[in-house]
């Protein structure tokens, strides 16, 4: 279940993360409000997370989740640049994911 619940907050930063692109700097009202509505949940989720997960796995799992779907995102919905540099290196940190989940006794 917790590591669930860190798929899910993960997701959810992925939600914000994007979502503070819309909000045109917080002056557009949905957009805000979802945005602030899925930064409420990614945190939640994330301290639901650590009770089970050593603190220093979970955020980083949370982090890298967050960036590397943030980033893909941002070249498919945004037309941020997708080169070969860029795909290697989110690559490194799914592997840096993954190791993380493989060496955490829970």
């Amino acid at each position: 279940m917790a590591w669930g619940a860190l798929v899910l907050a993960g997701i959810f930063e992925i939600g914000w993360a994007i979502g503070l692109k819309y909000t045109d700097g917080f002056t557009r009202l949905w957009p805000t409000a979802a945005t602030v509505g899925a930064m409420v949940i990614s945190f939640a989720l994330l301290g639901v997370a650590v009770k089970a997960i050593p603190v220093g796995t979970a955020y980083a799992v949370w982090v890298g989740i967050g960036a590397v779907g943030t980033a893909i995102l941002g070249m498919v919905l945004l037309g941020e640049a997708a080169n070969a540099g860029r795909v290697v290196s989110l690559g490194l940190v799914v592997v840096g994911i993954i190791g993380l989940k493989l060496t955490t006794p829970v």
